[in-house]
């Protein structure tokens, strides 16, 4: 119901304080039950949020996990590759590899790998190119598998340099191994992170309603206690801070400008010195 500024002023002072009482009187006899509700629901969500989070917790310590083994295992990969190769230069030189495959001399294994790691180590790589560079090692490796157990048989002088390829071959199958798991661990991951993070908002508003409903509560009684004084004891200064709450009105009546109308006056003045 819209009321016009007469209509107001014939609204007496009991009347409204009266109501605000009423209105009060029912906050402070539903607030308790709408906050034993909040709690309850907070309770039931809290270890259901505790969940989440340490499920999210878990899933993330398993991803930073393998991607350590990951990185490890190719750094120590790689750290074999420089190894093979100064075994193979050494028997180059004394001719104990005279009788190198042409195939494989033609397909230069190391480069190739030395290749893919600078650019797995270097590149900003998603986990799609990644993993594309990782199968491309991977059949490097396979294709050359035959090719050691052959050069061991046939020259036993070469055990040292094969020995060191499958210690470069088995990190980086390790590598690969816990590389797939982690793109797996990251897959998993997301769905608990999305859960975790709605039900933290779930409780947080929760949370934020049973403040609002604890802080009216807190209110209500001073509030009541407020109005029923005022009720008995009249609308105007009573003493220890409770001021004349008709002084507005008494000026209007008088035909002196309301509260609204001075601050509007005042933001035009303010408008027009700024111009």
């Amino acid at each position: 119901m819209v009321m016009d500024a007469e209509g107001l002023l014939r609204v007496k002072p009991e009347q409204l304080a009266e109501g605000l009482l009423a209105r009060w009187r029912v906050l402070d006899d539903q607030l308790p039950g709408v906050i034993r509700n909040l709690e309850a629901e907070e309770d039931a969500l809290s270890p259901k949020v505790e969940k989440a989070v340490e499920n999210h917790r878990l899933a993330n310590e398993s991803v930073s996990s393998l991607k350590m083994e990951r990185n490890e295992s190719q750094e120590r990969a790689r750290a074999l590759i420089t190894r093979v190769r100064e075994y193979g230069d050494s028997l180059s030189e004394s001719g104990g590899m005279v009788n190198l495959d042409p195939d494989w001399k033609k397909e230069k294994l190391l480069e190739e790998l030395e290749g893919i790691e600078s650019q797995i180590e270097t590149s900003a790589l998603d986990h799609k190119s990644e993993g594309k560079l990782i199968s491309r090692r991977k059949k490097l490796i396979e294709e050359n598998e035959k090719w050691l157990k052959e050069r061991k048989d046939a020259n036993p002088e070469m055990a040292e340099y094969v020995e060191a390829r499958r210690g470069m071959v088995a990190n980086f199958r390790t590598s690969e191994g816990a590389h797939s798991k982690m793109l797996e661990a990251v897959k998993k991951a997301q769905p608990l992170y999305e859960k975790k993070a709605s039900l933290q908002e779930e409780i947080r508003d929760v949370r934020r309603q049973l403040d609002r409903a604890k802080e009216l509560l807190s209110q209500s009684s001073r509030a009541i206690e407020h109005w029923e004084r005022r009720l008995k004891e009249g609308f105007g200064d009573i003493g220890s801070g409770h001021d004349d709450l008709l002084a507005d009105m008494h000026r209007v009546m008088s035909g002196g400008a309301s509260s609204f109308s001075k601050k509007g006056k005042k933001k035009g003045k303010e408008g027009g010195e700024e111009e």
